[in-house]
């Protein structure tokens, strides 16, 4: 074993990490008609995708299968070595194969090939050998050759890996703008995670209601309002108007500004010191909207009311912070 400096350490990370942008880079060149050809034939399908690769291409075919399936792709990988023993009855011929192998000719994959072939299932390829028996025998061969593998014996997958990675999400994002997916589409795939919490919760799942509400009527003098904001713990209270609409919200920064003016806070009525106008949210919209609204006004609560301006609610950041939106 030779003794490494921390410098040695360094320049190899580095050096490694070239190697791979240049891989990476030079896959721009390689969305021609096969790639083109590969999404016409998955946009087709009308069964799954199925993912197969053997060693660190299955490994990656693991990845490119999860990613494809969470972007609106239903996908799921097959062990190549499995699916000679009884797993290739888990593909149809309404699926399509997508196979990775960075010579081609991986035994485990080609020996399943005909199998495939005979079912009718279409098959693209993801190899480093365009003149390979895999590349030859699919609809779309995608190129992910690289000039050389990062690691510097040359053996070790790594170069070669990330750009068949690096093909996968090109493929799954470009399946992903053709259908249309949207957020929320994410979301339903993602429901006990933090992606699903913040794009699927509502406003009105977490809003505070009724007697919870900070609030007090036009007219309450300022010292009212501040033992309303003391009591409801959101740092601030709206104010209503007889019909229970709202006209005015008033924040702990709106008590700074007040103080600073010296105003009698037992007299001094709550809407000549209010904020007029300020910004509400709907109960059905997501927590996420309300979310941005703060931060992009730099607010720590907002009031929630129905399509007609009425109260309904109020959330702030500490209820958004607590169901994980944050």
């Amino acid at each position: 074993m030779t003794e490494q400096s921390s410098q040695d350490f360094r320049t190899s990370a580095i050096q490694a990490i070239r190697i791979e942008r240049e891989a990476i880079d030079a896959l721009e060149e390689r969305i021609d008609d096969h790639f083109i050809k590969a999404c016409e034939v998955i946009m087709a399908c009308k069964g799954r995708v199925v993912v197969t690769g053997m060693g660190k291409s299955g490994h990656i075919g693991n990845k490119i299968a999860a990613t494809l399936a969470s972007t609106g792709t239903p996908s799921f990988f097959v062990h190549p070595g499995e699916a000679s023993h009884g797993d290739l009855g888990m593909i149809t011929s309404q699926d399509v194969v997508i196979a990775i192998s960075n010579s081609g000719n991986t035994s485990e994959v080609v020996t399943i090939l005909p199998l495939i072939k005979r079912m009718g299932a279409p098959l693209i390829s993801m190899t480093g050998n365009a003149n390979s028996t895999l590349a030859r025998e699919a609809v779309a061969n995608l190129d992910v050759s690289v000039q050389t593998e990062a690691c510097p014996l040359g053996l070790a997958p790594t170069s070669s890996t990330t750009a068949t990675l690096v093909m996968g999400d090109a493929l799954a994002v470009a399946l992903l703008e053709a259908r249309g997916f949207s957020s929320e589409d994410f979301a339903l795939s993602h429901p006990g995670g933090s992606l699903g919490r913040r794009l699927l919760l509502r406003v009105s799942d977490i809003m505070h209601t009724g007697n919870r509400i900070p609030r007090v009527p036009e007219g309450t003098t300022l010292s009212g309002a501040l033992l309303e904001i003391s009591q409801k713990g959101l740092g601030m209270t709206t104010v209503v108007d007889a019909a229970g609409k709202l006209t005015g919200v008033f924040t702990d920064g709106d008590l700074r500004r007040t103080l600073d003016k010296n105003v009698d806070v037992h007299v001094t009525p709550i809407e000549q010191v209010m904020t007029h106008n300020g910004k509400t949210i709907e109960a059905d919209h997501l927590a996420a909207e309300a979310l941005n609204i703060m931060e992009e006004m730099k607010i720590n609560a907002l009031p929630v009311t129905d399509a007609g301006g009425e109260l309904v609610g109020a959330i702030n950041m500490h209820d958004l912070l607590r169901a994980g939106v944050i």
